[in-house]
């Protein structure tokens, strides 16, 4: 069905649970949690985790950070609440409001902005994170605008200043992130648009990034993508298939309070010195990466598969993976054997003053405590990783992703269309209650 079809009554409603990982399995649960009536080329909105997670990395990001402007409580429940309503149907090929774009009163704004009427569902996920800043404030005064202080999970940390960063304010941090992923653009762009819309009065962009050309998998059945560098990027990455990994490195253990189920989004805005990359011979470049190009075997030996030997040696007793590869730097068995589910996406923004391209990475990855699963490996590649000299990170960003919610929590009217209810739960009500 097309959107205009769907003219659904209200909100839709979710409560956020505190579920535990171990033993979902993405594929069988897809087909049970999916809305009634919803349109081929749609991803559930519920479950136990928030979709765009292990949900097989669609072609096209739309990431938004937002500044809550309310102090109160109220408002800013009635801001996830509108836009878990808007999620739930913008997800399943629904507009944004039950009237659409092209209905209502003549003289009044329409509730869905229109750009994506006619167009496929194209996959779209919606996921939903929350800044440190949204539980203690920014800088050195906390500030509980909110009263959730005590509800901070203990791995929302301010990340530390890594070396060689150059991260500008305006591209990084905010109270809240949105992650809209689609295989349209125009249908992720039209996802926080509508978002953004239902703020008004309680939230504004603090910045936004499109990406295009996903830089990992996150399903077996996905082919490995390449980066701008040209080379295979994720071919080591945490896939769905692998329940006992996800419940290892990316889901929030079950002790964990509001978060339980949940995840942390580390998201970081890396520009490529793509100029200067390019000068390069190509055996720097593949003694940088530590694979080779073609293939995206380690230089070990092997195909891309292959799990590379960093003890091999070659003639002279030199190492064949070297010691700042980025390989090997960014190995499990270098960091204590922590893994992370990356949901990365190549951006091209223009170009600067000199004429050269800013453009490069925008590295999404999803992981169980950022203390853990991301400093200590950042920490490693800032201050030893060859590839530094071409890398410059110029925003960033942490965010608590709350569990998802169960298809049981779903109000739906007698046409199987979200709609709500005076008291309707919400994305990461936990943290509220």
């Amino acid at each position: 069905m097309s959107r205009r079809a769907f003219l659904g009554l209200g909100s839709g409603v979710l409560a956020a649970g505190a579920v535990g990982a171990a033993g979902f399995e993405v594929g069988r649960r897809a087909a049970v949690e999916r809305l009634p009536g919803s349109p081929a080329g749609t991803h559930p909105f519920t479950g136990p985790h928030q979709a765009g997670i292990v949900t097989p990395a669609q072609d096209r990001l739309y990431l938004a950070a937002f500044d809550v402007t309310t102090t109160s409580r109220d408002e800013l429940v009635g801001l996830l609440r509108r836009w878990t309503t808007i999620a739930a149907r913008l997800t399943q090929g629904l507009p944004a409001g039950p009237l659409g774009p092209v209905s209502g009163p003549y003289e009044a704004p329409p509730d869905d902005t229109g750009e994506a009427l006619g167009l496929p569902p194209a996959r779209l996920t919606l996921t939903f994170g929350f800044g440190r800043s949204l539980f203690v404030g920014a800088g050195a005064v906390p500030r509980d605008r909110f009263g959730l202080a005590a509800r901070l999970p203990a791995g929302l940390v301010e990340l530390p200043h890594f070396a060689g960063d150059a991260l500008d304010p305006a591209r990084s941090g905010g109270d809240l992130v949105v992650q809209a992923c689609a295989d349209d653009q125009q249908v992720a762009v039209h996802a926080v648009r509508n978002l953004s819309r239902a703020a008004f009065g309680a939230a504004t962009i603090r910045w936004t990034q499109l990406g295009y050309g996903r830089t990992s998998s996150t399903s077996t059945a996905q082919q490995t993508p390449r980066n701008l560098f040209g080379f295979k990027d994720g071919t080591a990455n945490v896939m769905a298939e692998d329940t006992e990994a996800l419940a290892q490195h990316v889901w929030v253990p079950s002790g964990e309070a509001w978060l339980a189920g949940g995840s942390y989004l580390v998201a970081r805005r890396i520009r490529m010195s793509i100029e200067t990359w390019d000068r390069a011979s190509l055996r720097e470049q593949e003694a940088v990466v530590g694979r080779t190009k073609g293939e995206g075997a380690p230089l070990s030996g092997g195909s891309e598969r292959t799990e590379p030997d960093l003890a091999a040696t070659g003639s002279g007793g030199s190492r064949l993976v070297p010691a700042d590869s980025h390989v090997r730097l960014a190995h499990p068995s270098t960091n204590g054997g922590v893994r992370m589910l990356r949901r990365g996406y190549t951006f091209t923004d223009g170009n600067d003053a000199l004429g050269r391209l800013d453009a490069g990475l925008m590295f999404l990855a999803f992981v169980r405590d950022p203390r853990t699963h991301y400093v200590p490996m950042q920490t490693a590649l800032a201050r030893s990783d060859a590839m530094g000299e071409y890398l410059q990170h110029t925003g960033s960003g942490l965010y608590a992703v709350p569990a998802g919610v169960t298809a049981g929590s779903l109000v739906l009217g007698a046409d199987g269309t979200p709609v709500a209810t005076a008291a309707s739960p919400f994305v990461g009500q936990a943290a509220f209650d």
